[in-house]
């Protein structure tokens, strides 16, 4: 896997870095939640019926539920900890409009179990760029974000289920970082993100916001 180590830029970081901002309204909607559900635990259990003690259970494993997604959000969306563990991928203004870009990333969806990578197209739309030119075919160095939403007991795959695109941009001020990410990226990937610009409407409108690209269809050093 391929890392890029740099010094994040939490302040700046908090102000314009998307997957933080996500994270953190999940972190109030899951507080929201169980406190909701812990209320409403508590009044049926002061109904004192039968059926509401059952009720009341479902809520305190549904309020304990949310109140752990609401505890353990804060550790997992640490910037810093986000950038370390991502992988530094190639991503490619696609398209530009009056309320941002949508940017077109290659990122490898093959877990470390698997045989070998698993190449595809995924997009995501983006309010600002700091640091960049909003113009279609421009280079952004970005590392992946990797989420699995189902437990692994269930459907066990070698393919991560989520995978997209955190801009470097969204950790640091500093060009000369953003340019440095933007060179230790491999030239046969920027080329084909930029041959395949085209592609991006049929991702983002795919079922699974990603398009698994064939093997043999890929340049050779990709292939590895």
């Amino acid at each position: 896997m391929r890392r890029f180590e740099f010094a994040v830029d939490r302040e700046h970081a908090r102000a314009v870095n998307e997957v933080v901002a996500d994270l953190r309204r999940l972190r109030v909607l899951a507080i929201s939640a169980a406190v909701g559900l812990g209320l409403g635990s508590g009044f049926l259990i002061w109904l004192n019926h039968p059926w509401s003690y059952l009720l009341a259970v479902a809520f305190v494993l549904g309020a304990a539920t949310a109140l752990f997604i609401g505890l353990y959000t804060p550790h997992r969306g640490r910037v810093d900890k986000l950038y370390a563990a991502g992988e530094l991928v190639p991503a490619v203004v696609s398209e530009t409009n009056g309320k941002g870009a949508t940017l077109l990333a290659l990122v490898n969806l093959a877990k470390p179990s698997a045989d070998g990578p698993r190449y595809a197209l995924v997009t995501r739309t983006v309010r600002t760029l700091p640091g960049h030119r909003p113009r279609t075919g421009e280079r952004v160095p970005a590392v992946t974000v990797r989420i699995d939403r189902a437990p692994t007991s269930v459907g066990v795959s070698d393919l991560w289920q989520s995978v997209s695109a955190m801009p470097i941009a969204w950790g640091t001020r500093d060009l000369n970082i953003i340019e440095r990410a933007r060179g230790a990226i491999r030239e046969v990937e920027w080329q084909l993100l930029t041959d395949n610009l085209d592609l991006a409407a049929k991702v983002r409108h795919a079922d699974a916001k990603r398009l698994l690209l064939d093997p043999r269809q890929l340049p050779e050093e990709l292939r590895r």
